[in-house]
């Protein structure tokens, strides 16, 4: 008896996809598939990872940005003074500003990995989350979800930088001061 009718020797319909090979990255570059397999790298989510001491630190993991050597913007309920060893250690390797997270290791041992960002003074935005986008189709700008029709030229100026079309994403840190990322269109 021959492959039913439509099929092939093994069974499966002609024509079927039957490939093995990995998925191509995704929009944000997540990879997908094995590594070392496709070829496509993972995202680099750090810039640097680094040691540091601090023993005053309660918790076991700690996130931060600092804005200055010395003017951080800390997560969770730990003290400035508890937190500064690591930011100096994160602050040898990648200077200001950046966002970390430290994760303790052992007694008062702790790893901290660093990502810098970009920060601009934004005033009299109120909210927690913008995103602000430009097309051909005009601007539109997002407060925590709701559409505004404020100017905001600290915004613009950072996605401006990025070309014609861009979106810009800003989350308050303190203050006036949002961690701001813009990618062109």
């Amino acid at each position: 008896p021959g492959p039913a009718a439509g099929g092939n020797a093994s069974g499966q319909r002609s024509g079927a996809r039957t490939s093995t090979a990995a998925d191509p990255p995704g929009w944000d570059g997540a990879a997908r598939g094995e590594p070392g397999i496709h070829g496509v790298p993972r995202a680099r989510r750090w810039d640097a990872v680094v040691n540091a001491s601090a023993p005053s630190v309660r918790g076991d993991v700690v996130h931060f940005v600092a804005l200055e050597a010395e003017r951080l913007v800390i997560d969770e309920d730990e003290s400035d003074a508890a937190v500064a060893p690591l930011a100096a250690a994160a602050a040898a390797t990648v200077p200001p500003p950046y966002r970390a997270e430290a994760v303790r290791q052992r007694g008062g041992r702790w790893a901290v990995a660093v990502s810098r960002i970009s920060v601009a003074h934004v005033p009299g935005l109120a909210g927690g989350e913008a995103e602000l986008v430009t097309s051909r189709d005009g601007l539109s700008l997002h407060v925590d979800g709701r559409p505004r029709f404020d100017a905001v030229p600290a915004l613009e100026r950072a996605g401006e930088a990025q070309g014609r079309e861009y979106v810009v994403r800003a989350s308050r840190l303190v203050g006036d001061l949002w961690e701001v990322e813009a990618t062109a269109l």
